[in-house]
C-alpha cells in the first residue's frame, strides 16, 4: 500500500510520461490536487540531482493535515446551493442576481458572508452536488401563431401533391452575408501542428473586397441546389433572379414539361410574405417561365423548418469551416464543392448584377398583378399567373 509520498511521486511520474497537459489530466483522473502532483515532481527532480542523499523518513499520520473547508464548515454546501439554485437567481435580495455564476464570484459572495473559501473548493463542491458548466439550449420557441400547425400541414399537402404530379418544388432563402478578406471563420480544419492559418485581428469590412450574399434554391425532390452569390443587395429582384438562374441551368432540364412551380419560403427578408416588391418580382418571374408560380410561406418564427436550412446551408457552412473567405471566387468554389453522403450536389455562380434598394410599389402595381390568394391564409399562400 502506497503512503502519501509514494502516491504523489507515482502521480508525478504518470504526469511526466503523459506529456503536455499531463498534470491536469492526472489530477482529473485521480482527484489529486495539482499542487500535490507538483510537489511530487519537485521531489523527483531533487532525487535526480541528489541520488546519494537520504530521504527524510518523516510522514504525516493518517488523518493529519489541514481539514477541508466543507469539513470545518458543514453549512458551506447548503449556502452554496442557495446561491446557485435557479429560483434564487430571481430573488431581488440575492447577491448574485446580476452576476455571472463563476467560481470566483461565488467564492467572493461566500467570503463576504463570513465563509472564506477558494474558487477551486467551490468547483469541487459544485461537482460533488451534481452541477456542471452548461450552455443555453434553444428549446423555447416563444409565442407561436395560432395557425402554425395548420400552415405546416398545408405546406406538406402542397409539396406532396406537386411531387406526386412530377412538378418542381423548391425551397429558397438567403444565407448569412459574409464579409470578404482574411478574417477568422468559425470552425477548425486539419493543418500542420503549430501552424494555424493567420488572419486579421479585427473584422472590419474591406471596402474593396466587399461582401458576399449567397441566395440559395434547393430542389427538394432531387436533393440538388443552386446558389447565386450576389455582391450588391439582398432584394426581391435578386431573389427571383437566383430562381430564374436555377431554372435555366438546372430546373428546365429536369422539369421541361412543368405546368406549375411551388416555392416554399420564410416569412421575412427579401422573399417575405409582406414584401410587396417580392410579389412584383414573382410576377415577372412567372411571365419569364410561362407557368404559374405558387408560394407557401412558413409561419413567423419557424424559418428553421425550411428545408434549405438543414439540408443545404448547414453543409455549406460545414464545408468552409475554418477557412478565410478571401474572395467571391473562393466562396463560389467552396459552395460548388459541397457534397454529402446522401447525394447532395450544388452549383454556384457569381451574380454581379446591381439590385437597388428603396423601390416603392404602388397600390396600382399590386392591383395589376395576376395574383390569386388561397382560401386558407391568402397572405401566406398565393399564386402568380403569367400575363399572356
Amino acid at each position: 500500500m502506497m503512503d502519501e509520498r509514494m502516491r504523489r511521486q507515482w502521480a508525478a511520474v504518470e504526469a511526466q510520461s503523459y506529456g503536455w497537459g499531463g498534470l491536469q489530466a492526472i489530477s482529473a483522473a485521480t482527484g489529486m490536487s495539482p499542487t500535490t502532483i507538483r510537489k511530487g515532481l519537485a521531489e523527483l527532480a531533487w532525487r535526480a540531482k541528489n541520488p546519494q542523499k537520504p530521504i527524510s523518513p518523516r510522514l504525516r499520520q493518517p488523518g493529519a493535515g489541514r481539514k477541508r473547508c466543507s469539513e470545518i464548515n458543514p453549512k458551506l454546501s447548503k449556502l452554496l446551493r442557495g446561491l446557485v439554485a435557479p429560483m434564487t437567481r430571481g430573488d431581488p435580495m440575492s447577491p448574485l442576481l446580476w452576476t455571472c455564476l463563476s467560481t470566483s464570484n461565488l467564492s467572493d459572495a461566500l467570503t463576504k458572508q463570513g465563509h472564506p473559501v477558494s474558487p477551486r473548493t467551490i468547483g469541487r463542491l459544485l461537482n460533488a452536488d451534481g452541477y456542471s458548466l452548461q450552455n443555453n439550449r434553444k428549446t423555447k420557441e416563444g409565442k407561436s401563431h395560432p395557425d402554425r400547425n395548420a400552415q405546416f400541414e398545408h405546406i406538406n399537402l402542397m409539396v406532396k401533391r406537386f411531387q406526386r404530379n412530377g412538378q418542381p418544388v423548391i425551397s429558397v432563402d438567403t444565407k448569412k452575408k459574409e464579409i470578404l478578406g482574411e478574417f477568422r471563420n468559425g470552425g477548425r480544419e486539419w493543418r500542420p501542428k503549430g501552424k494555424p492559418e493567420k488572419v486579421l485581428v479585427h473584422d472590419f469590412i474591406d471596402k474593396e473586397l466587399g461582401k458576399a450574399i449567397p441566395y440559395g434554391v434547393f430542389d427538394i425532390g432531387e436533393n440538388k441546389g443552386w446558389v447565386s452569390v450576389g455582391i450588391d443587395h439582398d432584394t426581391a429582384h435578386f431573389a427571383t433572379a437566383a430562381i430564374h438562374r436555377w431554372w435555366k441551368k438546372m430546373g428546365v432540364k429536369r422539369y421541361g414539361n412543368a405546368r406549375e412551380l411551388l416555392i416554399t419560403a420564410d416569412g421575412g427578408g427579401s422573399n417575405g410574405s409582406r414584401c410587396r416588391l417580392w410579389k412584383i418580382a414573382l410576377q415577372e418571374l412567372a411571365n419569364r417561365l410561362g407557368i404559374p408560380v405558387r408560394v407557401c410561406h412558413f409561419p413567423p418564427g419557424t424559418s428553421k423548418w425550411n428545408k434549405i436550412e438543414h439540408r443545404m446551408f448547414c453543409h455549406i457552412t460545414q464545408n468552409w469551416r475554418g477557412r478565410p473567405l478571401i474572395s467571391h471566387e473562393v466562396i463560389v468554389q467552396l459552395i460548388a464543392n459541397t457534397t454529402t453522403a446522401a447525394g447532395l450536389k450544388i452549383r454556384a455562380e457569381l451574380d454581379s448584377g446591381c439590385y437597388p434598394v428603396g423601390i416603392k410599389v404602388s397600390d396600382e402595381e399590386i392591383a395589376s398583378l395576376k395574383l390569386r390568394r388561397a382560401k386558407f391564409h391568402g397572405d401566406w399562400n398565393y399564386t402568380l399567373h403569367p400575363k399572356i
